[in-house]
């Protein structure tokens, strides 16, 4: 009697799971409906989406978010982002392009105004702060002995570690010298704070004058009559090859796992590595003597 309890329960149950099944593609089938999409639903699809996202979105992001039936081709949906930033002209907002993907921004030009929303101070940055980061941008792959060559001064720590933490800079290797120091390069993040769609988009160092300039949030209150000389651009603008041919480089992931380390461990990373290689070959010599 019990077994055939069981059994109907069992059966019963079967029965349940499949009317779920069916109910949820039937939900699925009438919850994302197939239709063609014209020019002007489809730029409001993409301002929703970057609307609702938060963040950049790139063309590739925008196109995995159509079905596949309905998906636009990339150069439809530029053609889309296109009509929808000349259709913010003399608005008070734009759409930008930086180098994660689009976003709606407020216009830098309204800034004054826009921050008297917030009630907490703006940021400030130091001058050492400011150089040091500069440096990277404009010389990367750098490492922290090149910067405090060029600045004059040692390099603070906690300026390193700012810039980590704010993901404007990240570890990309190790120069192949004694010690292994790491190399800073700056960040798809760090572009995207200071709206930048790639490195070419910064300013040539011919035309910058005044550093002071360069930041409204600048605090002279750090080495204020000190003058940084930047190095001189190359002909082909491009000093990076031999570093990094002289270099181990980390991949990304590595690179901003290694950025939430403490401090000494980032800076002792190359150096670890070569002990432990060192150590490594000299083991292995021993065992061919011990041969």
């Amino acid at each position: 009697m019990t077994d055939i309890k069981n059994e109907e329960m069992t059966q019963g149950d079967d029965t349940d799971i499949d009317t779920v099944t069916d109910a949820e593609e039937a939900f699925e089938e009438v919850s994302y409906p197939v239709q063609d999409i014209d020019e002007e639903t489809r730029q409001q699809i993409i301002e929703g989406l970057l609307l609702s996202a938060g963040r950049p979105l790139s063309v590739a992001a925008l196109s995995d978010l159509f079905l596949e039936a309905e998906r636009p081709s990339a150069e439809q949906i530029r053609d889309s982002l296109n009509a929808i930033a000349q259709a913010c002209e003399g608005r008070g907002f734009e759409l930008k392009e930086v180098a994660s993907g689009f976003r709606f921004q407020v216009r830098q030009k309204l800034s004054p105004w826009i921050s008297r929303l917030s009630e907490e101070k703006p940021q400030r940055y130091t001058r050492a702060l400011l150089e040091t980061l500069g440096l990277i941008a404009y010389r990367q792959p750098i490492t922290r002995g090149d910067i405090e060559e060029i600045r004059g001064v040692a390099v603070s720590s906690t300026i390193i570690r700012t810039l980590l933490d704010r993901e404007w800079i990240r570890v990309v290797g190790h120069r192949d010298v004694p010690g292994r120091p790491a190399m800073f390069a700056t960040t798809r993040h760090f572009l995207d704070y200071f709206n930048l769609k790639n490195l070419q988009e910064l300013p040539p160092l011919a035309e910058i004058r005044d550093l002071d300039q360069l930041n409204p949030e600048l605090d002279l209150s750090d080495e204020e009559g000190r003058v940084l000389l930047l190095p001189e651009e190359s002909a082909d603008g491009d000093e990076t090859d031999s570093d990094i041919d002289q270099a181990e480089l980390l991949d990304e992931e590595e690179a901003m796992a290694l950025a939430k380390r403490p401090l000494d461990d980032i800076l002792g990373y190359g150096r670890k590595h070569e002990e432990a290689a060192q150590d490594t070959e000299v083991t292995g010599s021993q065992d061919k003597d011990n041969d």
